[in-house]
């Protein structure tokens, strides 16, 4: 910037006429002898315009920085983690380490459990990248990849029923843990496109072998509780629930993780609350 050629183009008055011949050597100056140099003055904008746009949101929204560590201390911490893209978010603390790797989730319908493990997922994608994250503070050891079957959909081309895309989503990421890398696992709801049998057996099963592997961070969601009492023999997995508060008979959501297996059933509830029953019953 400090040619005496570039100073000329950067002192002129923009404002005034220019001669063909001026904006023609202006043209050769910045797109042909500094094109490079210009490209990265182009650049330095771009990425100072982001950072500036990034930082205003992290202090509008009271985001903050994680802290990266080492991949073997295996350690995931955050407080108020929430949500970013929901306005007012309920904040949670989780805190995942060595001997506490596995995060077993319950909760009824409605109470936040998928939302809770996108918060934890999107956060961590955020700060890999070095981007502030919806949280208080939070510090992470670093992850090699990041599984999860969260929303996942059945696949018409490759002839895939919703539970067999589960099926396969659960050996990508068992093909991936098995070659030591240190992951984050999340699942959500697993096998819910089967029988309730075979979700249980399911279920269980894949916690027990995902715990096995200390050098990740596995984190499971299901209705099915009684996969819980199965599970409490395993001493490096910790049991969280989001609760329902009972007004009558609607049920309220807080959002607040408690320790714990809930035992909410709220479901046939709610189908009566929206007068379903009464609606077949008087066709």
């Amino acid at each position: 910037m400090a040619d005496k050629d570039i100073r000329r183009v950067l002192d002129s008055d923009i404002y005034k006429s220019m001669s063909t011949q001026t904006v023609s050597e202006y043209d050769f100056l910045l797109r042909s002898r500094f094109n490079a140099q210009m490209k990265d003055v182009l650049q330095f904008i771009a990425e100072t315009d982001v950072y500036i746009a990034v930082s205003q949101v992290a202090r509008e929204r009271k985001f903050c920085y994680a802290q990266a560590l080492e991949q073997e201390q295996n350690l995931f911490h955050a407080s108020n983690l929430r949500h970013p893209g929901i306005p007012k978010a309920v904040g949670n603390d989780i805190l995942m380490k060595a001997g506490s790797n596995v995060l077993f989730l319950t909760g009824a319908n409605m109470a936040g459990k998928s939302t809770w493990m996108k918060s934890i997922g999107i956060a961590m994608y955020m700060a890999h990248i070095g981007f502030p994250v919806a949280a208080s503070e939070m510090a992470f050891s670093v992850r090699e990849g990041i599984f999860s079957s969260i929303n996942v959909a059945d696949n018409i081309a490759m002839g895939y029923s919703h539970f067999y895309a589960e099926v396969v989503r659960v050996k990508d990421a068992a093909l991936a843990a098995a070659t030591g890398e240190h992951l984050l696992l999340m699942f959500d709801e697993l096998f819910k496109g089967t029988n309730v049998k075979d979700a249980f057996d399911g279920t269980l099963a894949v916690t027990k072998g995902f715990a096995e592997y200390q050098n990740c961070l596995f984190i499971v969601s299901t209705h099915i509780i009684e996969v819980g009492e199965a599970l409490k023999k395993l001493q490096n997995v910790q049991f969280r629930f989001m609760p329902t508060v009972l007004e009558g008979n609607v049920p309220k959501y807080t959002y607040s993780l408690q320790e714990g297996i809930t035992e909410d059933r709220q479901g046939m509830m709610i189908i009566e609350n929206e007068g379903i029953i009464d609606l077949i019953n008087n066709i």
